[in-house]
């Protein structure tokens, strides 16, 4: 919930300012306050995320077996990427057209790899050139003017990219999808309906049934009125960021680059 809300604001701020020429951008920016005002709360929103990747990596550095570095990084339940991931994208991409059957995934689809490093490298890439642009008189001492300019540019276009494809690819792959649809509850619960999973990551099932740990991790679905509450802010979530993209693409011949 923290990580959609921070990342739901970073764009709305950010697009507010930058279609500020548009009506559409004026009314964005006057649910946070007005062009500054959305400023402030884009640059508070930025610190607190940073906060949260480093609270991640620390998350990770704490997870890993370090006696068994680095073999421990490797194996079915890494979210590193494997040969095998670029196999199951060739064999996904035959299925599609009905060439050859469906690939077994395991715990992560590639997919869902390339969403993780995707956050991962938009944080670094954001943030960085987000502290550039928020601290410019000290960023200004160690590069030279023009560096700031080409930090707004790389700025943008990845804050550009990653609404694009959280937006468009992400809700679809994540939430639209006939397994899926109306909505994978996973982000909320922690969990994944057992038949499902059987479905769609075989490999992954297999493999804790052979090892005996899947009674070990099987938990009871979520209460009726926790599912209420997952759908609520789910669909409101979904909602706005459809929300953000239509008025983008509406407003965009309109501002000025």
């Amino acid at each position: 919930m923290f990580l959609i809300l921070a990342f739901l604001i970073q764009g709305a701020t950010g697009l507010a300012r930058m279609f500020v020429e548009t009506s559409w951008g004026r009314n964005l920016g006057y649910v946070f306050g007005g062009y500054e005002a959305a400023r402030t709360v884009h640059i508070y929103v930025g610190i607190i995320m940073l906060c949260g990747l480093a609270l991640h990596i620390i998350y990770l550095l704490f997870k890993v077996n370090w006696r068994k570095f680095p073999s421990s990084l490797r194996g079915p339940d890494s979210l590193l990427f494997s040969p095998k991931d670029a196999k199951d994208f060739f064999q996904h991409i035959a299925w599609f057209f009905g060439i050859k059957k469906a690939p077994h995934f395991d715990r992560w689809g590639y997919w869902e790899k390339f969403d993780y490093w995707a956050v991962f490298w938009g944080m670094i890439i954001l943030g960085g050139t987000g502290l550039l642009l928020t601290y410019q008189i000290a960023a200004s001492r160690i590069m030279p003017g023009w560096g700031l300019n080409v930090a707004l540019w790389v700025h943008r276009i990845e804050a550009i990219l990653a609404m694009a494809h959280v937006f468009l690819i992400h809700f679809f792959v994540g939430h639209l999808r006939r397994h899926n649809f109306p909505m994978d509850r996973a982000m909320f619960e922690g969990s994944v309906n057992l038949e499902d999973a059987r479905h769609e990551r075989p490999a992954w099932i297999a493999r804790l049934e052979q090892s005996g740990e899947l009674d070990g991790v099987l938990v009871p679905e979520a209460m009726t009125p926790q599912r209420v509450i997952y759908y609520v802010f789910g669909f409101a979530a979904v909602a706005a960021g459809l929300y953000l993209l239509i008025g983008a693409l509406v407003n965009v011949r309109f501002i000025s680059w």
